[in-house]
């Protein structure tokens, strides 16, 4: 039988995946594919307390973090293309300086 303490280990390991990718990661793209897991590694959790204490805050919670993970994917995405079409390159290390 599923627990929430099975649920909580799983989005654990999927924040920990997240977190090391953020960390160790040189492209953009990864750090950013990185950052969806550790918000969706929260959103597990807001819907593992909200089944186990039955109410609606966790599901509007999860929803709220979904909507601003979209967000997050568009302009991050923007930036993404915009820094390659100015640099041909996505390496982190290489855009410590943005100008206008």
């Amino acid at each position: 039988m599923l627990t929430v303490s099975h649920v909580m280990i799983l989005s654990l390991v999927l924040f920990g995946i997240g977190v090391f990718g953020v960390l160790t990661r040189r492209n953009i793209l990864i750090v950013l594919m990185s950052l969806e897991l550790i918000l969706n590694a929260a959103n597990l959790n807001f819907v593992a307390f909200s089944w186990a204490h039955p109410g609606i805050q966790g599901q509007v919670f999860a929803l709220f973090v979904i909507c601003v993970a979209a967000g997050e994917v568009a302009v991050g995405l923007a930036i993404l293309i915009t820094l390659f079409r100015n640099r041909n390159s996505v390496n982190i290390d290489e855009f410590h300086l943005m100008k206008g």
